[in-house]
């Protein structure tokens, strides 16, 4: 598969690093040997065997020596400064690849954290999924009894294994979600496949099967969503990211009978972080609507959240 300038660019934000540093080597046209001998030159010995398994992902960079080759990598690559040095310290951090459900405090954070990884064994699914976030725009709707009636998402995400033809939706519903009866929709070049609930915490678990079996480095775009309207009033909107990513777009849409009377965007390092980033939204009048769009995502949480009268 052809790479260019552009997906390095991208890769290099985004991660992971074996697939980043996999695209250097083929955008730079660069054979292992050739790789070896330029390290060689400036007093640095690896193996093409290791430098094979690190862009394949089988093995990481960790000694001192190895993160010193890394460094003299990124010069003859001609890549920014620290760029791979980076991705391994996000990968490092990175416990998994999905996105966290919504949160509404920092112990419904971990219940239903542990409700997730318990109902992905279920479903026999590492917590690596295999793909990272390009770009996932979401669309929440409010209804007229404050209750989280329903949300949408266009998700473009890349795939940094081969093989990979499923992504795992996890919706987490407001307190009073009964998710037994949320109805999961899949509506772009996806299919639904099994589902699994955890009726305590609210989560519900949905296994999206692709149309097309993903080979490393490509893209792939799909639509779903969910319809609650099983919880209760609905005070805030939020998403967790544990790998750093593409753009997210977030739009919260309110019933004309319930309308809030502030609405603000944060975010924060963690759950038990304390909010930052404080801001306040302008709902607009026609539409109803409030949105934040984050560029370029963080490992962290993002959302929106509002006072009613």
């Amino acid at each position: 598969m052809g790479h260019t300038e552009a997906d390095l660019v991208q890769l290099l934000h985004t991660g992971p690093f074996h697939l980043a540093l996999r695209t250097a080597l083929a955008v730079r046209g660069l054979p292992l040997q050739r790789v070896q001998h330029h390290l060689a030159h400036r007093g640095i010995k690896v193996g093409v065997t290791s430098l094979s398994y690190w862009q394949q992902g089988a093995r990481r960079p960790q000694r001192p020596e190895s993160m010193k080759a890394v460094r003299a990598l990124e010069e003859v690559l001609q890549l920014p400064g620290n760029s791979l040095i980076r991705l391994l310290a996000e990968d490092s951090e990175a416990r998994a690849d999905v996105e966290r459900p919504a949160a509404r405090s920092y112990r419904s954070l971990v219940e239903a954290s542990g409700a997730v990884e318990a109902l992905l064994g279920e479903l026999e699914s590492p917590l690596d999924g295999g793909l990272h976030t390009v770009g996932h725009h979401e669309r929440v709707r409010i209804g007229a009894g404050r209750e989280l009636v329903g949300r949408a998402s266009q998700h473009v995400v890349r795939a940094h294994r081969d093989g990979i033809d499923r992504y795992l939706a996890i919706h987490h519903g407001d307190p009073g979600c009964d998710p037994s009866r949320v109805e999961v929709r899949a509506t772009d070049n996806c299919r639904t496949g099994r589902l699994r609930w955890h009726a305590e915490t609210g989560v519900l678990v949905a296994e999206l099967l692709f149309d097309a079996r993903l080979r490393a480095g490509e893209t792939y775009l799909f639509g779903y969503g969910f319809e609650d309207g099983t919880g209760g009033p609905s005070g805030e909107y939020v998403r967790g990211f544990s790998f750093a990513g593409g753009q997210y777009v977030l739009q919260v849409r309110f019933d004309e009978a319930a309308l809030p009377v502030r609405c603000r965007r944060f975010a924060q390092a963690s759950a038990g972080a304390p909010r930052g980033g404080r801001s306040d939204l302008t709902l607009s009048g026609r539409h109803r609507t409030v949105h934040l769009v984050e560029q370029g995502v963080r490992p962290g949480i993002l959302g929106i959240d509002w006072d009613w009268a």
